[in-house]
């Protein structure tokens, strides 16, 4: 057994297809299928079940592959802590972001982090949250962005920013006029929001479930951009965080943002979550840095202002108009 047949089965058990995982191998597919009876040969027990056109994993197999991404993930742990050695500020990070931020946060951090760490090869991959955390736990990630809380014992998550909601409704909408809401007032209110799987639905089901409010269930988006269209075109209003309403996002004439007020306003916690094995800790905890020390004029709805305390009557809040 060698840790190149590890990597196979590995490959094989994410593909569940001999070809494509010898292809992400860099093999033949005999090479490939080979090795994999060569270990089924060793341990003494069938790892695939073959099948003209599916490969199923047997009991024993699931099992096996399990162990062996450990194994793998833990190899590569080494190889990256000997990198970091010779060069902590140097190599690769594979990030997971997800994506309801990522387009609206990166624009401002990765400015900065080119420039703190110009030999950095900052590897993206945006997924929705469930796949970041499974990738994390598998070592396919190095660490990831995720809304807070995140409970898995075996992930440490560093906070970053807490980022507001607004309230968006279109130029036509009997709020339009308004620069605030009580958020005692979203029980009057029913929300568009996005389709299951995204972290956003999970926190604005919640903001409903705290004040009352209700999902406009006739239509659910696939991204924000989707939600920012339908309250444009006046088919309801919904929730947006602040970074999603920050240039370089463009303005839209026909949409009215209401600033949400009282005890406890809606907003998300975001977190950088890796692996407390992580042989890459130190340099992941100078990476989160970056995300913290962004302007605070970022977390505001006025370019320059202070955001303000939790709780309290905000400033009049920015319009895209």
């Amino acid at each position: 057994m060698n840790l190149r047949d590890l990597k196979y089965l590995v490959a094989l058990a994410e593909h569940r297809h001999f070809g494509k995982a010898a292809a992400a191998c860099f093999v033949s597919q005999p090479t490939l299928s080979t090795q994999i009876r060569k270990l089924e040969d060793e341990l003494g027990v069938s790892l695939v079940e073959r099948a003209p056109r599916k490969v199923m994993l047997t009991p024993a197999g699931h099992d096996a592959a399990a162990r062996a991404r450990v194994i793998v993930a833990e190899v590569e742990q080494m190889k990256e802590a000997a990198r970091r050695s010779r060069d902590p500020e140097a190599g690769a990070v594979r990030l997971g972001i997800f994506p309801t931020l990522g387009p609206y946060l990166l624009p401002h951090v990765i400015p900065r982090i080119r420039e703190r760490f110009p030999q950095l090869e900052l590897l993206l991959v945006e997924e929705k949250s469930d796949v970041l955390l499974a990738r994390l736990r598998e070592g396919k990630l190095d660490a990831a962005l995720l809304a807070l809380p995140v409970l898995d014992d075996q992930l440490h998550t560093e906070f970053l920013f807490e980022e507001p909601f607004l309230l968006a409704v279109s130029a036509q909408h009997p709020l339009a006029g308004r620069k605030r809401l009580d958020v005692q007032e979203l029980s009057a209110q029913r929300l568009l929001l996005l389709e299951d799987g995204h972290c956003l639905r999970d926190q604005a089901l919640e903001v409903c479930r705290l004040f009352g409010a209700n999902e406009k269930s006739e239509f659910r988006a696939t991204s924000l951009e989707t939600l920012r269209q339908m309250v444009a075109a006046d088919v309801g209003i919904t929730l947006l965080p602040t970074l999603s309403v920050k240039p370089p996002v463009p303005r839209s004439d026909n949409i009215r943002l209401l600033d949400l007020i009282g005890d406890n306003p809606p907003s998300r916690r975001i977190a950088m979550a890796w692996r407390r094995s992580s042989a890459m800790s130190g340099f992941l905890q100078q990476l989160a840095d970056q995300f913290k020390h962004l302007p605070a004029s970022l977390f505001a709805l006025e370019d320059g202002a202070p955001p303000p305390p939790r709780g309290i009557d905000r400033t009049a809040p920015a319009r895209l108009d």
